[in-house]
């Protein structure tokens, strides 16, 4: 069967969702349409990728202005309906050595500029003083700077999504999952068609919110797997993979999370810490790293104990081979692994002495994925093939709730200037974003 759609997404996770979302309400709004010009499809089913297993942290810790002005949006998504969203306001506090320091000082001075509320502290003894006030318990050292966020969190996956999709269908938006694309239809220049595993479907505008997928759906495209990248010192670096493979490193601490509050009786905020001290088994005291290693946790009652991961670790394979499917927990391949378990279990031992000596309440259960990285690991949000819409998050996605408003807002000829700054053409202007000395690649 052929079909028709003004608006064809793919992809029913946090982009996909509230693009569609965003889009119904206003075309509503402006007498340009109504929800049922939307269409949502997905191979498998809502919250089925990588916003399905994402853990939810909510934060606009980054040292790129580009990225902490666009999750400053985000935040305040998050926050205009709670309930909705399942979304906890907790917080976020990084936590970092004086190798770091100048970089946390400087998003401290430029969230202030725009006005997002925080909290800065530095020097070893008073971020020791600021952090015992907190956790009675807290025994990290080599801590030279602290910056508390007063806003942002974390939110529930899967709640959250289910949250998108009540708003999206009271629009009128249509998902219809279990539809695999195979292909895409492109005449003039522009694609006209879907096509999926149950017939065509014709479309006006394309929107693609896949995720780790992306690789595959860029290939229908068409578009390059390997381009140029001039660097911001103008030095072009020739024949470089568009895509690049991440395996996620998160895991549970199945100890009761309302037993995880703060010297207050409180849930505490979302902690993250990047340490350059020697990092020691919890267990045997050997060495596990003595290089710069950073982990984040939080309480989660939707997970059932502490939550958290570590940085992500480069599939050391050309992303061509990389198979993205079955994915998640569900792939023999890159679940988390015992050097994960060992890393993760220590560093939360090294920081507070509640948890030395707890390995064995890691929950032993499948966990993971995998994040679909750019050249400079940052998104892109630009147009393709004159009406093919691609949000490609580079893994910082399920915190970017706000993404999908930008883009109906864009679909709907309003140029955003916060999304400006992730177009493509920046790997040939060479206007990449800034990085820091944190041993995340998405920080």
């Amino acid at each position: 069967m052929t079909e028709h759609a003004r608006y064809v997404i793919i992809g029913a996770g946090i982009h996909g969702l509230s693009t569609a979302w965003n889009l119904a309400r206003r075309l509503r709004a402006t007498g340009k349409g109504e929800g049922a010009d939307v269409l949502v499809i997905d191979k498998d089913g809502v919250a089925a990728g990588a916003s399905g297993v994402a853990c939810g942290v909510v934060r606009n810790n980054y040292f790129q202005p580009a990225m902490r002005e666009l999750m400053a949006h985000s935040v305040g998504v998050w926050e205009s309906d709670p309930d909705a969203f399942a979304y906890h306001g907790v917080g976020y506090v990084q936590i970092a050595p004086e190798v770091m320091r100048s970089d946390v000082e400087q998003i401290y001075a430029e969230q202030r500029a725009i006005g997002y509320d925080s909290e800065l502290v530095v020097g070893e003894a008073a971020c020791r003083e600021y952090m015992t006030a907190m956790f009675s318990d807290w025994q990290a050292p080599g801590i030279s700077v602290v910056l508390h966020e007063k806003r942002g969190g974390y939110a529930n996956n899967v709640a959250s999504l289910k949250g998108l999709t009540i708003k999206a269908e009271a629009e009128g938006v249509r998902i219809r999952t279990g539809v695999r694309v195979t292909g895409l239809s492109v005449d003039g220049g522009a694609v006209t068609a879907v096509q999926t595993d149950e017939g065509d479907i014709r479309c006006d505008e394309l929107v693609v919110a896949v995720g780790p997928w992306i690789r595959d759906i860029w290939a229908m495209l068409d578009l390059p797997d390997r381009i140029s990248v001039t660097g911001r010192d103008g030095t072009v670096h020739a024949d470089r993979p568009m895509w690049t493979y991440w395996a996620l490193q998160e895991g549970t601490l199945e100890v009761d999370p309302s037993e995880f509050v703060d010297n207050r009786g409180k849930l505490p905020p979302v902690l993250h810490v990047d340490s350059d001290q020697p990092l020691y088994d919890d267990t045997d005291g050997s060495l596990i790293t003595d290089e710069i290693w950073g982990i984040y946790y939080k309480p989660d009652f939707s997970f059932g104990g502490v939550q958290g991961g570590a940085a992500p670790m480069p599939v050391a394979r050309p992303a061509a081979e990389v198979a993205i499917d079955p994915y998640g927990p569900h792939s023999p391949e890159f679940v988390v692994g015992e050097d994960f378990v060992r890393m993760w279990t220590s560093a939360l031992a090294h920081c507070h002495k509640r948890f030395e000596g707890k390995r064995e309440l890691y929950r032993r259960e499948p966990s993971g994925g995998i994040g679909a990285f750019t050249p400079d690991s940052f998104p892109v949000f630009d147009v393709f093939r004159q009406n093919a819409y691609v949000i490609a998050d580079a893994n910082h996605g399920y915190k970017m709730l706000g993404v999908g408003e930008l883009v109906a807002g864009e679909l709907l000829g309003e140029r955003s200037v916060l999304l400006e700054p992730f177009r493509f053409s920046r790997y040939e202007t060479g206007r990449l974003h800034p990085t820091s000395n944190s041993p995340f690649p998405w920080s």
